[in-house]
């Protein structure tokens, strides 16, 4: 049975990854707009995995007897100044959601919900690469400026984005279907 006070958290995170994910694919729109589909392409790839983790706890809940409460979800920003911009958006956001796991990494300690160590730590690593990605495309679009052969070329990087979903280390090794998918 799970801690009720960890069993609160992970609702809350499940409500900040669907959060994630409608930002990002906010962001896959503004990328549309401007006609920059590579840029859209990896956008949508981070919706689908915001989504994924969304699910990752989702099924910790259930696994652990544990109740979903699912909330609202606020609209996010439609608008940026530029491609730099959203990304450099993306980067803080995935900083505020590292902050959250690790609250969550905390709670899970205090309240002594050993369980869901193996999950918090795999979030743990996951955003290590979360930020990386965000600020390594941020800083390139500093880089480059408005020069469109930059952006174009970034662009095109972008566009061979795919999503994959995450390896089935959770739950015990073994992976739980989604919608037809194993996760």
């Amino acid at each position: 049975m799970i801690n009720k006070k960890v069993e609160a958290a992970i609702n809350k995170q499940i409500v900040a990854e669907t959060y994630s994910a409608y930002l990002y694919l906010q962001m896959a729109g503004y990328f549309e707009g401007l006609n920059l589909k590579g840029f859209s392409n990896w956008m949508k790839c981070q919706a689908q995995e915001e989504l994924t983790h969304a699910m990752l706890f989702f099924n910790h809940l259930a696994d652990r007897g544990g109740k979903a409460k699912l909330g609202a979800i606020e609209a996010p920003p439609s608008e940026w100044k530029s491609p730099q911009a959203v990304f450099e958006a993306a980067y803080a956001h995935e900083q505020l959601v590292t902050s959250m796991i690790n609250n969550l990494v905390e709670l899970a300690a205090a309240e002594k919900d050993f369980a869901v160590g193996p999950l918090l730590q795999w979030f743990v690593n996951e955003q290590i690469e979360e930020e990386a990605q965000t600020s390594e495309l941020a800083n390139k679009l500093k880089l480059v400026g408005t020069s469109g052969d930059g952006v174009l070329r970034l662009d095109a990087d972008a566009a061979t984005r795919t999503f994959v979903y995450p390896p089935p280390v959770l739950a015990g090794g073994a992976p739980k279907a989604v919608g037809g998918a194993a996760v």
